[in-house]
C-alpha cells in the first residue's frame, strides 16, 4: 500500500515475504525505511555485513545503506521520504534524529518485548486501515501514525541501550553530535569541529561519551569515514583517490595509512579482496561474471 500525492510525498507500508523482497531495494533519494521481522528469522547483508534478525526485531535504514542480500520469511516495511514526513524539522516531536536514523553508529536495531509487539501491532493495525481509505486530512492522521511508531522505537531504543544513562539534555548533546557528524564528517575529522558547533570543549564531549558509550567522538568520526570509504571501494568505480578527496583527504597516501590502520590492509587490497568475492559468489550462484 502507498501513499503519494501531488506534492512529492510519497508513505508505503507493505507486508512482506520472499517473493516481493525485491521492493526492499527500491530506494529513492530522502527515503527512510523500517523493517519489521515477523518471521522466525531474516538474514540480512548490508554494506557487506551480515545482520541476523529474530522475530520482532526491527531495523531502521536510509537512503545511504546499501543491501546486498536479505532473505525472510515474513516482515513488515514502513518506508516514507522526506517531503512526507522531516524527522530533522519535526526532531521536537519524535527525537529519532541521531538515533533511529542517521546515528553514526551502525544500523539501529530493537527488539520488541510482549507489551512492544501489542503496540506495535495496533500501529500496524492502524497504518492499514487508514492506507485504505481516501477521507479529508488521511495525511495528516498517516504522518500521526507514523510518528507514534517513531517515538514508540525510541523509548525501545533508548531503555534497551546505555543511552538511558544519560539525562534528557545529555541525550540531545550525543544525538546532535551523530547528525552533525553525519552532516560534516567527509570534510570535518576533528573533535574540535564538532565541540564547537555544540558550545562545549572537546574534552566536555569527551567526557559525556565515557559515560555511556565506548567508542570516543574520535573513533565514532573515524568509523563514519570508514563506512563511506568502504561504499565506495565497493560499489564504485572511482579511483582510491577521488575517494580520498571526497572524504577530505587532499594526500592519498595520509588516506590509505588510516584506511590501513582500520581494516588492516590497503584500500587497493582491500577493492581487490572483495571484487575476488563477488566473483566467486556469483560463479557459485552459476551467475555469468562480464569479461
Amino acid at each position: 500500500m502507498v501513499f503519494v500525492n501531488n506534492t512529492k510525498e510519497r508513505l508505503t507500508v507493505q507486508e512482506l515475504n520472499s517473493s516481493n523482497t525485491g521492493m526492499i531495494s527500491d530506494v529513492k533519494a530522502t527515503d527512510m525505511t523500517a523493517i519489521w521481522n515477523v518471521g522466525e528469522q531474516m538474514d540480512i547483508t548490508i554494506d557487506k555485513i551480515p545482520y541476523i534478525l529474530k522475530k520482532n526485531q526491527i531495523i531502521f535504514l536510509t537512503e545511504f545503506h546499501k543491501i546486498d542480500h536479505i532473505a525472510l520469511e515474513s516482515a513488515r516495511m514502513i518506508r516514507f521520504n522526506q517531503p512526507f514526513y522531516c524527522i530533522v524539522n519535526h526532531d521536537n516531536e519524535v527525537g529519532s534524529k541521531g538515533l533511529l536514523f542517521f546515528g553514526s553508529s551502525g544500523v539501529p536495531l530493537i527488539t520488541l518485548e510482549e507489551n512492544d509487539t501489542r503496540d506495535f501491532e495496533l500501529t500496524w493495525e492502524m497504518f492499514c486501515s487508514e492506507m485504505k481509505k481516501n477521507e479529508l486530512l488521511q495525511q495528516d492522521m498517516l504522518q500521526a501514525i507514523l510518528k507514534r511508531m517513531l517515538i514508540l522505537s525510541v523509548r525501545i531504543l533508548t531503555r534497551t541501550t546505555d543511552f538511558h544513562k544519560l539525562e534528557k539534555r545529555q541525550g540531545d548533546i550525543v544525538r546532535e553530535f551523530y547528525w552533525l557528524v553525519e552532516r560534516h564528517f567527509t570534510r570535518e575529522h576533528e573533535v574540535a569541529f564538532y565541540a564547537s558547533k555544540l558550545n562545549k570543549s572537546p574534552k566536555t564531549l569527551s567526557n559525556l561519551f565515557s559515560v555511556f558509550s565506548k567508542r570516543s567522538p574520535l573513533n565514532i568520526i573515524h568509523d563514519r569515514i570508514l563506512i563511506h570509504a568502504r561504499r565506495q571501494i565497493n560499489y564504485s568505480n572511482r579511483s582510491i583517490k577521488e575517494i580520498a578527496y571526497e572524504l577530505g583527504y587532499d594526500d592519498i597516501q595520509t588516506f590509505s595509512r588510516f584506511f590501513k590502520s582500520k581494516e588492516g590492509m590497503s584500500p587497493m587490497q582491500y577493492r581487490e579482496k572483495f571484487d575476488l568475492a563477488s566473483k566467486q559468489s556469483k560463479k557459485l550462484s552459476g551467475t555469468k561474471i562480464p569479461a
